[in-house]
């Protein structure tokens, strides 16, 4: 550093680390573009996800034209108004200029009406509680969330199933969705925005794949130690394949009923259930259920609205909550 003939540039030559460190930032955004999971409305796989995406490229540019201008005239006039430049007209009593107010606040006010009404347009448009039309049957799900895994219904189907959500592509997909303990945020950026949900209440979100593949979904509320691990799959396949899915779980699925319902709400993360309540011819932190007891969600829905407090031996998520058969146990 002592050398006085040292350039900026040259001072590289101390800083590999920072070559270093920009070429691995290179190779984790390549990996992560490869990653067969989509996880982003920039990367849309459905109506939904796709409008947002659009929208917010429709934002960007309408507000360049206020920004752009700023990044461009503020380094000309400092250059044009230096302090050597003799040539630069100086008028120190200059004060107004109706052009220029105009331009300066007449160019944002029409920027502002603009975006204004394309938030109004676009949030009639996308809805969450908006059915979408499709080309096939649509699918409902019931959606429970609890610490720290998502339980997902098919009340049509008979099915229920922990961390995956598997939807046929096309069919536009109905979902009710609520928690079983604090408030929750489902998210499937691919396909659609977030949406929270609430114990004691309802909430809606309609989403449809239009393509076949895997998505993440995940928490965005956070609640707990088991927060980060809250994720699930989203699969999106042939009706062919979704009919094979769902004689699948039927095979090797096990009963979700009131006992086995107490036990999957104990806080835990899929992988940890699974360890419980699933089986080997299961997926890794995936649970299925083949029989499920009528009106659960329902159930977990209307015991918030009864009136009276629950206890928290009776609270999932609670600290103390005991599960229905180790209460049996204990009477």
């Amino acid at each position: 550093m002592k050398d006085g003939n040292m350039t900026p540039f040259s001072s590289w030559r101390f800083r590999p680390n920072l070559l270093k460190h920009a070429w691995l930032l290179c190779g984790v955004l390549v990996l992560s573009a490869c990653n067969e999971e989509r996880n982003s409305f920039l990367d849309p796989a459905g109506p939904i996800a796709a409008a947002q995406r659009t929208h917010m490229f429709e934002v960007i540019a309408w507000t360049m034209i206020a920004i752009v201008p700023v990044f461009v005239f503020v380094p000309l006039i400092l250059w044009r108004y230096r302090f050597r430049n003799a040539k630069a007209r100086y008028t120190p009593d200059w004060e107004f200029s109706g052009w220029l107010d105009m331009v300066m606040w007449g160019v944002p006010f029409v920027i502002i009406i603009i975006l204004s009404s394309m938030l109004w347009k676009s949030t009639h448009a996308l809805d969450p509680y908006k059915p979408i039309a499709s080309t096939e049957a649509p699918v409902n799900v019931q959606v429970v969330g609890l610490d720290w895994k998502w339980l997902f219904i098919y009340p049509d189907l008979g099915i229920a199933t922990v961390n995956e959500l598997v939807i046929p592509v096309n069919a536009s997909v109905a979902m009710d969705i609520t928690t079983d303990t604090v408030m929750q945020s489902i998210l499937i950026s691919s396909l659609a925005g977030q949406i929270y949900a609430m114990p004691g209440m309802r909430t809606k979100l309609h989403v449809l794949a239009d393509e076949t593949g895997t998505f993440v979904g995940e928490n965005t509320q956070y609640n707990g130690d088991g927060f980060v691990d809250q994720n699930f799959q989203t699969i999106s396949m042939s009706t062919e394949d979704f009919a094979v899915w769902v004689t699948t779980v039927k095979a090797s699925g096990v009963t979700l009923d009131a006992t086995t319902y107490g036990r999957l709400a104990v806080g835990s993360t899929g992988a940890q259930a699974h360890e419980t309540l699933g089986s080997s011819q299961m997926p890794e932190g995936v649970i299925y259920f083949n029989q499920v007891e009528p009106s659960l969600f329902e159930t977990v829905l209307g015991r918030y609205n009864e009136g009276t407090d629950i206890p928290p031996a009776q609270q999932p998520g609670a600290v103390g909550y005991v599960p229905p058969s180790a209460q049996g146990a204990n009477q």
